[in-house]
């Protein structure tokens, strides 16, 4: 095999298969990159056995073939070389890599691709397309709930349905729940409910855009994922999802109306002074006022005022904080209700004028 390519090319997508591979495999087949030259087209291709990532991109083939290279030193080379043109030249077990106008080269062992794992695939007719915007959106506003319990494994993932015309994701650890619903107007094709890891939906997060469409398939054990010339998929968690419905509060009698930088900005200075083990912070509500309080054992206390609008009684809310920052951080709104009946269940919070999503809290013990 030989070839030569643009660095900057070839290093875009080799940085997109470094983050599929597993650290636990060094210097296994399963840390390598296959590399397939056919026709004017470099093939690349990477997998954990869980994921699987497959990518193409021009190239000059001079003679076409296949192999395989440790990924890790492969884009540490890449990411040291010098603009411009590369040329790859592989043979006896090794791949050779010169810039075009440099007097520098690198070898790297090569493992022969018959040992690499066949990835996944499925027909072209059996993906949908959604817009790249909504789903980066659905991503961001469930993924950081998933439950990290190994005991609980059907809620190390995010739940994935499709209700008439629309798709619904929810996340959710026991403590807290995270829930959107984005309608579609056609296109969406049945399938049945699933369970997505987290991995390949924060990996989609990076591959994306934020502009044009994105096409997906979901089979029985796999989710597929096509952007542009990139595929990527994973393997889907076994088990019953909890049902979600039986969490979420029919009526709330309080709300807070309160802006979401003067909330997350204060957060992050209180938490400074969090304890650590609970993170346990309080929310303490007068009159069109919030206080935030943290304390940390022998060491120091934080307390910051914002205002707000409410117009109950007082109370006091002892939350964990970081229950409380992660969805305000994604939260895309000015303004941000938050809406609760007592200070011992569960409180909502959601944006002020998007109905589409909701994060569900359970408060913590007030000593």
């Amino acid at each position: 095999m030989k070839f030569s390519c643009n660095k900057e090319a070839l290093l875009h997508e080799i940085s997109m298969a470094q983050e599929i591979i597993s650290s636990r495999n060094t210097l296994s087949i399963l840390s390598n990159v296959l590399l397939e030259t056919i026709d004017s087209t470099l093939f690349i291709k990477a997998t954990d056995l869980k994921l699987g990532f497959e990518t193409a991109i021009p190239v000059e083939v001079v003679q076409p073939g296949i192999t395989t290279v440790f990924c890790d030193k492969f884009l540490g080379i890449l990411r040291n070389l010098p603009e411009g043109e590369v040329e790859f030249d592989q043979q006896d077990g090794n791949l050779f890599i010169r810039p075009r106008f440099k007097k520098v080269s690198f070898q790297l062992k090569s493992i022969p691709s018959d040992k690499f794992p066949e990835l996944q695939s499925i027909n072209e007719d059996q993906y949908f397309q959604i817009p790249q915007r909504d789903l980066s959106e659905m991503i961001s506003q469930t993924v950081f709930a998933v439950s990290d319990d190994e005991t609980r494994y059907f809620m190390n993932g995010v739940f994935f349905e499709k209700l008439e015309d629309s798709i619904v994701m929810v996340a959710t650890d026991g403590r807290r729940l995270s829930f959107i619903s984005k309608s579609f107007s056609e296109g969406i094709k049945k399938f049945e409910s699933i369970i997505i890891p987290p991995k390949i939906l924060n990996l989609l997060n990076k591959f994306m855009v934020g502009e044009g469409l994105v096409d997906l398939a979901v089979t029985e054990k796999n989710i597929f994922f096509k952007i542009g010339n990139r595929k990527i998929y994973s393997n889907l968690i076994e088990g019953q999802f909890p049902n979600y419905s039986r969490v979420i509060p029919k009526e709330q009698t309080f709300q807070i109306s309160i802006k979401k930088d003067d909330l997350y900005e204060a957060l992050k200075r209180v938490s400074v002074l969090v304890e650590q083990k609970s993170r346990r912070i309080y929310i303490r509500l007068i009159q069109d006022t919030v206080i935030l309080d943290a304390e940390e054992s022998e060491i120091g206390s934080a307390k910051e005022e914002i205002p707000c609008i409410y117009n109950g009684p007082e109370t006091v809310i002892a939350l964990n904080y970081l229950y409380l920052v992660e969805p305000v951080k994604v939260i895309d709104e000015e303004e941000i209700n938050i809406k609760f009946s007592e200070p011992n269940k569960a409180i909502t919070l959601k944006a002020k004028d998007d109905e589409s999503f909701f994060h569900i809290i359970m408060p913590m013990q007030v000593d």
